[in-house]
């Protein structure tokens, strides 16, 4: 095991056995995040839902299928990217995460980039977007407005792209968005390839 893997599995345990909110004492299982270590690319969504709450990984419901079939229509797989959320337990009736909530669990993304470091950040839905573009010092616009749009970000580890898109539940709630969607994943593949 190498050091990184060393690092994230020890964050990985701290976050299950966190307790730093309320959301630690409802949930069935934390979801600390899945993937690879050593990938180039990091997928952050706002927080888990029900079934990923009930098997502790990131996207295992319907919106995860959608995002398998992101991922393949540009050739990438779960096990070649990074994929976890802003907080890593599941708020009750999958309502919004709250500031609290955010401001105690983001301390474990913040941890995750820092060892993972990924060269492209993709936040998944406005909550994960206005996140990390304040967390790299940029001002949220509507998702509607920057979708698809690039930031680059510089870090102490070298330079990180932020590409925005919608939330993969989109696709099943706004049929009409889903083309957009595509259309992003096919603009990321591009900066992946790259």
């Amino acid at each position: 095991m190498t050091g990184k893997s060393e690092s994230m599995k020890r964050l990985e345990e701290r976050i299950i056995k966190c307790r730093k909110c309320p959301l630690g004492e409802l949930r069935t299982n934390a979801v600390p995040g899945s993937g690879s270590y050593e990938s180039k690319v990091m997928f952050v969504g706002e927080g888990p839902g029900y079934w990923e709450d009930q098997e502790g990984l990131p996207f295992v419901g319907r919106a995860g299928k959608v995002l398998d079939e992101l991922l393949e229509s540009i050739g990438l797989t779960r096990d070649k990217v990074y994929i976890t959320n802003i907080v890593k337990c599941r708020p009750p009736n999958n309502r919004d995460p709250t500031e609290e909530e955010v401001k105690a669990c983001s301390p474990y993304l913040d941890m995750q980039i820092d060892l993972i470091r990924p060269k492209i950040i993709v936040p998944l839905g406005r909550h994960s977007m206005a996140y990390i573009l304040r967390k790299f010092g940029f001002d949220p616009e509507p998702i509607s407005k920057i979708h698809g749009k690039t930031f680059e970000a510089r870090t102490l580890f070298g330079k990180i792209v932020i590409m925005p898109v919608y939330h993969p539940a989109v696709a099943l709630y706004r049929p009409q968005l889903k083309e957009e969607l595509q259309q992003d994943f096919k603009k990321l593949k591009d900066f992946y390839r790259n």
